[in-house]
């Protein structure tokens, strides 16, 4: 019976990454080749495969355990997976741009992979929970704070994508970052080649129109994501600090995962701080984000591997 449980845990792990696996090399084809209009169709259809399938193990662990399956890293790390295939399979239905799920998908791949087949087999079973775990704070706090991981790390990795197409450039993006901009003005200059990016034919005012459009979107994409994974964080946070009240006494101890959260939401608050009030958008608020991509794999994994804090159980020791 154990055998054969272990059997279709391996087999639901493979077809994961074997779906995220071809989903980035659909993602990737359409975005060499866009006339393959079919292959994106594709990539979308693998990631949600994969979707469906972890939270079908998610579930299964779940009714299996009795309890939210949050509680190693092994679970973390599925869920931190579920959360990123699952935005970016609603930002495409929203917004139909191939480069967020080109994005997305190698990151959920390594994940997958890395979670699959680098942890043993110790910390990928799930364990009877220590004392201060058992509480309906789990599931709230935990998942809470996971979705806002995925939802910053994707609207970092966006900002990312920005700052390196404009890599060499100076752009200038005029509008507001606050409601539906109706019509912003770009100013891009290269001084290596301003020859080639003066739209002398239609050819080429079609080719810079398109790339425009795409530093719109990744800009007001980035911001727009961030801004939701934002809120989410701070009452993640709240939640955290109502539970360890009620575990350990106190609302906040400058635990190491603790820290490092302030320091997420410190950067995440500056760059929202920009974007709304002092009206910055394109390279300064991209810098930012990208900033806080290293931040949040820092609070998410990296204080793990310390293994010390009141956060260490249930993750690396």
């Amino acid at each position: 019976m154990d055998f054969l449980i272990k059997y279709i845990k391996n087999s639901l792990d493979n077809i994961v990454f074997l779906s995220l696996f071809l989903g980035v090399l659909s993602y990737w084809i359409s975005v060499v080749f866009p006339t393959f209009k079919f292959v994106n169709k594709l990539g979308f259809i693998n990631l949600l495969i994969s979707n469906l399938f972890i939270t079908v193990i998610l579930g299964w662990r779940w009714v299996e355990s009795g309890y939210f399956p949050l509680s190693n890293l092994y679970e973390s790390l599925l869920f931190f997976t579920w959360g990123i295939t699952f935005l970016t399979l609603l930002v495409e239905l929203v917004t139909s741009l191939l480069l967020v799920g080109a994005v997305t998908s190698p990151l959920a791949m390594f994940i997958v992979g890395f979670a699959t087949l680098s942890l043993p087999d110790g910390m990928q079973k799930a364990a009877p929970l220590v004392p201060a775990l058992k509480s309906n704070w789990l599931m709230m706090h935990v998942s809470i704070m996971m979705f806002s991981y995925s939802t910053l790390i994707i609207g970092s990795l966006l900002s990312i994508v920005f700052l390196v197409l404009t890599q060499g450039k100076q752009v200038s993006l005029q509008g507001s970052s606050i409601g539906v901009i109706n019509s912003q003005t770009f100013d891009i200059e290269n001084k290596n080649s301003l020859d080639n990016l003066k739209p002398n034919t239609i050819r080429k005012e079609g080719i810079l129109e398109k790339k425009l459009s795409l530093l719109e979107s990744l800009d007001n994409l980035s911001y727009r994501i961030i801004g939701l994974g934002f809120p989410l964080l701070t009452i993640g946070i709240i939640a955290g600090a109502v539970w360890a009240n009620e575990a350990w006494g106190s609302y906040w101890s400058w635990d190491p995962k603790e820290t490092w959260a302030l320091i997420t939401w410190l950067v995440f608050a500056a760059y929202l701080h920009a974007r709304i009030t002092r009206s910055w958008q394109g390279k300064g608020p991209a810098v930012l984000a990208s900033i806080g991509f290293i931040v949040v794999w820092v609070c998410y994994l990296g204080v793990n591997f310390l293994g010390k804090g009141l956060h260490s159980y249930g993750w690396i020791a």
